[in-house]
């Protein structure tokens, strides 16, 4: 299921984390890559633990734990902090890979199960050229490249790749996400079910038909959650 949630942050919060990052102490992108990623990873990252990294990251935070359809899509048990690239110049693609299955918070010292990942885009569209997140599903590719706020959200499972940025620099936030509905399938269906939950308390109001949907909807979240 790949999702596009859009506004995720604010054009406020936008200019800050671009701030930020401005005059932010990039390093090489291979810093979190795997073994196999490692080497097909080229950009810069911006290291976890600096002031800059802090910042924006709270920022990142807030707004996701305010966004309705991100939380209904990802079912959120443990999100793993969110980091910074940039792709420019020399350092300007991500070749075909898929992301580790878990993941070592060196914040926290939790491990994160990596059943979603996310990317938040920073840059606008039009100020570089290139920089497609492709992802590869059952269904072929999908290349991405979003408004700049706007986030998109897909299987941790999927092989991706970001193209060669050819003009301008890319820059963007990613993480990855433990759900609480591990199995890919039954998080689709609840989402879907929620979307229709919404659309029918919209245009009908808290009815009958539309207090039952919701209970089922509680009953399958309560059957298949892991708190």
């Amino acid at each position: 299921m790949l999702i596009e949630i859009p506004e995720v942050l604010t054009q406020a919060e936008l200019q800050t984390v671009r701030e930020l990052l401005a005059d932010a102490p990039w390093a090489d992108g291979r810093i979190t890559a795997g073994t196999q990623s490692a080497q097909v990873k080229n950009n810069w990252q911006l290291p976890e633990q600096t002031e800059q990294s802090h910042a924006a990251r709270a920022i990142v935070l807030e707004a996701l734990n305010r966004n309705p359809l991100f939380l209904s899509a990802a079912l959120p048990k443990k999100i793993f902090p969110p980091l910074f690239n940039r792709y420019s110049g020399e350092h300007n693609t991500f070749g075909n890979h898929i992301d580790n299955a878990i993941r070592h918070c060196q914040i926290s010292g939790e491990r994160v199960r990596t059943d979603l990942s996310a990317t938040i885009f920073l840059a606008d569209p039009d100020s570089y050229e290139g920089g497609e997140l492709v992802i590869e599903d059952t269904y072929g590719e999908h290349a991405v490249k979003l408004a700049a706020g706007d986030m998109v959200l897909y299987p941790g499972s999927s092989l991706h790749r970001v193209e060669p940025v050819t003009r301008g620099a890319r820059m963007a936030s990613f993480f990855w996400l433990e759900s609480m509905v591990r199995e890919t399938e039954r998080r689709r269906l609840l989402f879907e079910m929620d979307m229709a939950i919404l659309e029918l308390r919209n245009t009908q109001g808290d009815s009958a038909p539309t207090v039952n949907l919701t209970g089922c909807y509680h009953n399958l979240l309560r059957m298949w959650a892991d708190v």
